[in-house]
């Protein structure tokens, strides 16, 4: 059975974003998509019995999103195989417990008003640090997350973490008939006491192995998809700052899942952090395999 496309729905307007863009990416690849509302009442309500004859506020409401969720999708994509359902359970551990079985996860972002590119939801962030598959943020501008500006990003790491978003971000762009552009930041250590001389020196050196570690990185997974045209990209300067300007003008950042353990359970590095609040487009946060 082929890995669903699953949306995490809620009726908010988030969610509508998120649920048109899992239509697209599904009927990209061809693949099923399922929607998904998490419902605890479902889990703790759900079973006892109503002694008024009326259907509980809760119940209706569920009801309606997961059913005006499905008619949506199948209004933007008529051919497109859909299954939406209400799931008894917390919406990140739902989602995450979807992961296991999904080609990838769609979430919305919860911003709002003039500061919605600092703000993300405690879903959509929980999500995507412990989920098993890609999880898609969709967030930023409207060209963006409609895919107007024809290019897919991908941050890359290092070389040994950073193979499975690579190829994650050439089957977006093939499936898309778009531009990737794999951008490598870089810096070296300040040293103002040493002579100018030296510190072009180890300049340059720093930025031929960064560009070095993208053509390692690269070289395999371009191979495998001849038809796209990779632009290599190396900026010096802090990754969770670098990669914001070429986001601005993607329709899609691609970055590894660097995950580290916590007192607070697994949590994403700080890379993907900054993206994930950040990024003017949407942002696919890839676990490392």
């Amino acid at each position: 059975m082929e890995r669903p496309v699953v949306v995490g729905v809620d009726g908010s307007d988030g969610s509508l974003a998120a649920l048109d863009w899992a239509v697209e990416e599904a009927v990209r690849f061809q693949l099923p998509l399922r929607v998904v509302y998490a419902s605890l009442w479902e889990r703790y309500e759900g079973a006892v019995p109503s002694f008024t004859g009326q259907r509980p506020a809760e119940e209706v409401a569920a009801q309606h999103i997961v059913a005006s969720s499905e008619q949506r999708a199948r209004q933007l994509s008529p051919d497109l195989q859909v299954n939406a359902v209400t799931v008894p359970n917390d919406a990140v551990d739902a989602l995450v417990e979807e992961s296991r079985g999904a080609a990838a996860v769609v979430t919305g972002s919860s911003g709002r008003g003039a500061v919605k590119e600092l703000l993300l939801g405690s879903v959509s962030l929980a999500v995507a640090g412990r989920a098993d598959c890609p999880v898609v943020v969709v967030r930023g501008e409207e060209r963006n997350i409609k895919d107007m500006s024809n290019r897919v990003v991908v941050g890359v790491g290092e070389a040994d973490e950073a193979a499975t978003a690579v190829r994650f971000a050439l089957r977006e762009a093939e499936a898309r008939g778009c531009e990737l552009q794999a951008v490598r930041a870089w810096r070296s250590p300040q040293q103002p006491t040493d002579p100018l001389t030296v510190l072009d020196s180890a300049a340059h050196a720093y930025e031929e192995q960064a560009a070095a570690v993208l053509d390692e990185v690269l070289e395999e997974a371009v191979a495998e998809h001849p038809k796209v045209s990779v632009k290599r990209t190396v900026l010096e300067g802090p990754a969770h700052r670098m990669l914001l300007g070429p986001a601005a003008d993607a329709d899609l950042l691609v970055l590894g899942a660097t995950r580290r353990q916590s007192q607070f359970g697994l949590q994403l590095g700080r890379v993907s952090h900054a993206a994930l609040h950040r990024a003017a487009c949407p942002v696919a946060v890839v676990p490392h395999r």
